[in-house]
Parts: structure tokens; C-alpha cells; sequence
């Protein structure tokens, strides 16, 4: 019997949200109702953007792949969760698993990076605005784009093509209501120590390190506009401070999940929660109800086509 290989995991088996069916229930239907109501609001974000000659700039473009990314995003976990919750069901096969992880980790790491392409643009709008327009293109607009979009490849590539290739032949079941490495690796038959550490510094202090650098980039630049006598200087100062809103919500949670060892807390479930349902469909609601902008020309576009039917 020595001898024998164990048979390979096909399936696992989710533990989901919480114990008691009722709650899981509960939640649900709640998640449900705000992915129905928030959903098409940010379809409407990007819409509205594509449709209006005002909403040009780089900001509102950078804006609009954000609400994209997010769009994305918000579709990878809550449908498999509100399925098993309603159906029953409680597993999930290892191809989708490991589908569903890699689109966790690209998208993410796409949002971090576009994170970044915006602080670069908030920096030449405010340091260098008579230089602006020349420096900040469509070209550029968009080369920063894909390279957020490579960057997210990239980062999620890598952690899956290392996942794959360990043997999973023994307990398959996880405790969470989605697929991820802290979990994932866990259950593998090897000593994973070394790919611990790896997925520790890809993914736990690259986020943070980026956390850090936007915050201070943010920062001076609101020391920077509160020093200026620009009469554009509160527009410019709302819009790094919901930068720095979102770099909280988007680099908060995921720095407690993967900036430490890979062990069960308490919270964890609540945070990847959050991290992965409820704060990729608010962020670019965050940045509409900020900009006036935007929320004129969104009633605008309602208005038109309330007109025409």
C-alpha cells in the first residue's frame, strides 16, 4: 500500500459564508439585491463616460477602466456563491477553482496597477499643467492601461502556473466561499513553505509597498495644492482624497489577507468579503458621487432617454 498513489483532487468541497443555512441564506439575498442595484450603475458610469464630449480627459478615461476592471471583477465570485447558497450545492470542481483564482489575482492586480497609472496622472495635472496635455496622450492614457492589464496577467500567471503544479490527494475542503492561495496551498500533499513565502512577497508586500507609495504620492500632493493658490485647488484636492478612500478600500483588505502567515483569523471571511463583493461594486460609485462632473452628465444621459421613450 506503500507504494500506491493517492487518486488526485477533482472537486472541493466550499464551507461558504457560515455554517447555518439560514444566514448563508440571509446574505445572499442581501448580495443579491445590491448586485442588482449597483451593477448597472457602474455599466451606467461607463456609458456615460464613453457617450459624453465632456468627459474626455484622462481622468474620466482612467475612471471608466476602473468601473470596467471592477465590473469584472464583482462577476468572478458572488454568482458561483448566490448558486451554491440557492442550490445547495457546496462544491466546486478544480478547474474552476483555479479559473476563479487566477481571475481574483489578475483583475486585482490590473485594479492595483491602473491604481497607480491614476496617481501618475493626478501628479502631472497638478505638478505640470501647463505641460499636461502633451504629456499625458491618448497614446499614453492607453499604454498605461494595458500595462495595468499585463501587470495583473503577469502577477496572477505566475502564482497559478506554481499552484498547478502541486499535488493536491488528500483533504479538499475550504474553509471560505471562494477559491484562493492561502487556501488553496494549505491543501497541498508537499512541504509548501517556499511557495508560501513567494505568494507572501507577490502579492502581501507588493500590495503594501504600492499602498505606501500612493499614500505618501498622495499626500505631498495635497500639501502641494494646500501651499498653491489655484482656483481649481478644491477640485483638486476632492479628487486625491477619494484616491486615498479607494487605496484604503482596495489595499486594506487585501494587505490583511496576504501580509501575514497563512493562518485562519477570525475575520477573514468577513474581510475577503468585503475585498471581493461589496468594495469592487462601491469603488466607482465613490468617485461618482464625488465629481459633479460625472453626475451631471449621468442625469443628462437619464433624462435623454426618459425623453425618448
Amino acid at each position: 500500500m506503500g507504494n500506491v498513489t493517492p487518486p488526485a483532487v477533482k472537486e472541493f468541497i466550499i464551507q461558504g459564508l457560515s455554517q447555518i443555512r439560514e444566514v448563508q441564506l440571509f446574505l445572499c439575498a442581501l448580495l443579491l439585491v445590491f448586485y442588482l442595484i449597483i451593477l448597472p450603475g457602474n455599466i451606467l458610469i461607463i456609458v456615460t463616460i464613453r457617450n459624453d464630449p465632456h468627459l474626455k480627459s484622462p481622468m474620466f478615461f482612467f475612471l471608466a477602466n476602473l468601473a470596467l476592471l471592477d465590473l469584472c471583477y464583482s462577476c468572478v465570485t458572488p454568482p458561483k456563491l448566490m448558486f451554491n447558497t440557492f442550490s445547495g450545492y457546496t462544491t466546486i470542481s478544480y478547474v474552476s477553482c483555479i479559473t476563479q483564482l487566477f481571475f481574483i489575482h489578475f483583475l486585482g492586480g490590473a485594479e492595483m496597477f491602473l491604481l497607480i497609472a491614476m496617481a501618475i496622472d493626478r501628479y502631472v495635472a497638478i505638478c505640470h499643467p501647463l505641460r499636461y496635455a502633451t504629456l499625458v496622450t491618448r497614446v499614453v492614457c492607453w499604454a498605461m492601461v494595458v500595462a495595468s492589464w499585463t501587470g495583473g496577467f503577469i502577477h496572477s500567471i505566475i502564482q497559478v502556473i506554481l499552484i498547478v503544479l502541486l499535488p493536491f490527494c488528500g483533504p479538499n475542503e475550504l474553509d471560505n466561499f471562494f477559491c484562493d492561495i492561502n487556501q488553496i496551498i494549505r491543501l497541498a500533499c508537499a512541504n509548501t513553505y517556499a511557495l508560501e513565502y513567494f505568494m507572501f512577497v507577490s502579492s502581501g508586500l507588493v500590495s503594501s509597498a504600492c499602498f505606501v507609495l500612493l499614500l505618501v504620492s498622495y499626500s505631498a500632493l495635497l500639501v502641494k495644492i494646500r501651499k498653491s493658490g489655484d482656483q481649481g485647488k478644491s477640485k483638486a484636492s476632492s479628487t486625491c482624497i477619494t484616491h486615498i478612500i479607494i487605496a484604503f478600500i482596495m489595499f486594506g483588505p487585501a494587505i490583511y489577507i496576504y501580509s501575514r502567515p497563512f493562518l485562519d483569523f477570525p475575520f477573514d471571511k468577513v474581510v475577503a468579503f468585503f475585498h471581493t463583493v461589496v468594495f469592487p461594486l462601491v469603488n466607482p460609485m465613490i468617485y461618482t458621487m464625488r465629481n459633479k462632473e460625472i453626475k451631471a452628465a449621468i442625469w443628462k444621459l437619464l433624462k435623454k432617454y426618459s425623453i425618448l421613450r
